[in-house]
């Protein structure tokens, strides 16, 4: 691929598409080309169609009622104390694609949130909303991390851009690599945002380019100037209620928005979901979120918290897949694959463990798993 071949033209044919209702048989509407979703009436059936919306067609769907009030304000609460402890400390969080310093960022807030508030944590991501979409375009075994971004009032959004992986790379290392490699970075990720206030256009959500994960040369022409100035002019832009949720392919150009509002402090949860056999782009202690959380799912095991609940709070906090390993150590006994992380913190529920043993446990595994 060339920076050379990018032409709007192209783009513009690409995104020319509509997006028809009729396609999408669970969706409840079509607004602005974005497909939105009733959370109430979403169901594990519909995974195949999330996946065709996310890859064929807009790339991009809106899910009203994603996240429970009470479980958004718990986390909030949480979140506002990090973005507070963080002032106090005098450090300042950048942006990939905006002015660092404006508005307010937290790094690795999955991890941060796990150790500071474990039951709310649990609450929220148990989530079977978040689950279902993760497995549709990732399959099981997925990596969950979270960023918290708030845009101030007045505070300025940030430029068109794809995200990681290709998207994070300058176009001379993109284009080094092959043209099937572009087309692979799109399904390693899974871009989302939970509204954790509600967003009026005016507080600037997020901006959007429906279809345009479907153009090829996305991951080289993005910085173009003439692409910006096409994004700029034909983006679409949705307002969210609190407890919405929004998730997207993420080769779709996007940016989020400016806050022109004068007292509303637009907090969203930025989730960037990877592939069991891909790279997350932040390091997480998986091993100490879990032996955190343990206790908190073990007390709502036993105050009837229905597994698939509890499974989807390990999907979000354990390391779910088997690989790298030390298969000197750590040897596929039995099967083929030995036994992840999630692995043992599913069967420590199932029995019971008393926490003690479960942090033992998965001391040892992560030990087997290293080369000295």
């Amino acid at each position: 691929m060339r920076v050379e071949d990018c032409r709007v033209e192209d783009l513009v044919e690409v995104v020319s598409v509509k997006t028809d209702l009729a396609d999408y048989p669970m969706a409840a509407g079509v607004e602005q080309e974005v497909l939105v979703y009733d959370a109430a009436q979403l169901t594990k059936d519909a995974k195949a169609e999330l996946a065709r919306a996310l890859k064929d067609g807009p790339g991009i769907f809106v899910i009203k009622g994603a996240f429970g009030n009470d479980e958004v304000e718990a986390v909030t609460k949480e979140f506002q104390g990090m973005i507070a402890d963080q002032r106090a400390a005098g450090q300042q969080a950048g942006d990939h694609f905006a002015k660092p310093g404006a508005n307010d960022r937290v790094w690795n807030a999955l991890e941060k949130l796990a150790l500071r508030a474990p039951e709310a944590f649990a609450n929220y991501y148990s989530s079977d909303v978040l689950a279902t979409v993760a497995e549709a375009w990732l399959g099981p075994a997925y990596q969950v991390t979270s960023q918290v971004n708030v845009v101030n009032p007045g505070g300025e959004g940030q430029t068109v851009h794809r995200d990681y992986h290709l998207g994070f790379q300058s176009n001379d290392v993109a284009a080094s690599f092959p043209d099937h490699v572009h087309q692979l970075s799109a399904v390693l990720t899974l871009q989302g945002a939970v509204a954790h206030c509600d967003m009026p256009v005016e507080s600037g959500p997020t901006l959007y380019l429906p279809h345009s994960q479907k153009y090829e040369l996305g991951y080289l022409a993005w910085r173009l100037p003439e692409f910006g100035e096409y994004f700029v002019a034909d983006h679409v832009q949705l307002p969210l209620a609190k407890g919405d949720a929004v998730f997207f392919n993420p080769a779709l150009f996007h940016a989020a928005g400016s806050n022109h509002s004068q007292d509303i402090y637009r907090m969203a949860n930025l989730l960037q979901i990877s592939s069991a056999f891909g790279r997350a782009m932040e390091s997480v202690d998986r091993t100490t979120m879990s032996k955190m959380l343990y206790p908190t799912l073990r007390k709502l095991k036993a105050s009837g918290t229905v597994d698939r609940l509890l499974d989807n709070v390990v999907a979000a906090s354990a390391e779910g897949y088997s690989f790298p390993t030390n298969l000197d150590r750590d040897q596929p006994i039995g099967g083929l694959a030995p036994l992840s992380q999630a692995d043992v913190v599913r069967q420590a529920l199932a029995e019971d463990w008393p926490a003690e043993h479960l942090q033992q446990t998965l001391t040892e595994h992560d030990h087997r798993r290293r080369t000295s």
